[in-house]
């Protein structure tokens, strides 16, 4: 198993989420983050008094999903992310080690 995860602007989020959905990714978590992506306007600028900096409002996707299918993940992140600036983003990938269901019932760790 591995982890996908990808910094991407807000604007771009729909559209890598419904990429990924229908190509039958299921376990995606979505989370606001301050970032350091460049600002694609002034909509997405903030100036951060905890950090001292200006940032940028993004998206943190993560992804879990079998090794065969990082590539197709990453390649439906970048496609659907692209903004017309370069860097649009960034993606990293992690192996997972143990994946642990949360149930009622105690039973075997199992594939998400």
């Amino acid at each position: 198993m591995k982890e996908v995860k990808a910094f991407i602007h807000r604007i771009r989020a729909a559209d890598v989420i419904r990429a990924l959905k229908a190509a039958g990714f299921k376990h995606i978590s979505v989370v606001d983050v301050k970032g350091m992506l460049a600002a694609l306007d002034g909509r997405e600028r903030q100036y951060s008094l905890e950090l001292g900096t200006e940032t940028t409002m993004e998206i943190k996707l993560e992804l879990v999903c079998e090794s065969e299918r990082v590539d197709e993940a990453v390649h439906l992140i970048r496609d659907n992310g692209r903004t017309g600036q370069s860097p649009a983003g960034w993606i990293y990938v992690s192996e997972v080690s143990a994946v642990h269901p949360i149930a009622d019932e105690p039973g075997p760790v199992s594939s998400p």
